[in-house]
């Protein structure tokens, strides 16, 4: 089944100071080597590229390039898309919620709009909120 991850999950797997590094650094490499198609949506990656580089988020941020290379490397994997918003997409946006959205919310409300017009319902990720979306399989990957 195909799934995605938050950017939160991608940050983790670079950031070697986080405890679950390897384990966020193991499931990227799982789900991007298949069967399954490993969706990175747009908001993720620029969410990862923001954050990943970002001195006042991490202590040891990465270097643009090399964050540009951490996704030319999954986006060059077989089992690995990036899609786009597709015709219609406003409506998609309304109807997961976006018209009674604001704030913080409307990045996420975005996401969860893009994965239901892709017909994908997993997410992993450490952010509950994303709960909100009950068209979601919300995964907390590093929960015991």
């Amino acid at each position: 089944m195909s799934a995605s991850i938050d950017a939160n999950i991608l940050v983790y797997a670079d950031n070697l100071d986080d405890p679950v590094h390897g384990r966020a650094r193991a499931l990227i490499d799982q789900l991007s080597t298949g069967p399954d198609l490993l969706y990175l949506f747009w908001p993720i990656i620029f969410a990862y590229l923001n954050i990943s580089t970002n001195p006042r988020i991490l202590r040891h941020p990465i270097t643009p390039s090399e964050a540009i290379r951490n996704i030319d490397g999954l986006l060059a994997l077989p089992h690995v898309i990036a899609p786009g918003e597709r015709d219609g997409f406003w409506r998609t946006y309304l109807e997961s919620g976006g018209a009674t959205v604001r704030g913080d919310v409307v990045p996420d409300t975005h996401l969860a709009s893009l994965m239901r017009e892709n017909g994908v319902r997993i997410l992993y990720t450490r952010d509950s909120g994303f709960r909100r979306f009950d068209f979601l399989d919300v995964r907390d990957p590093f929960r015991t």
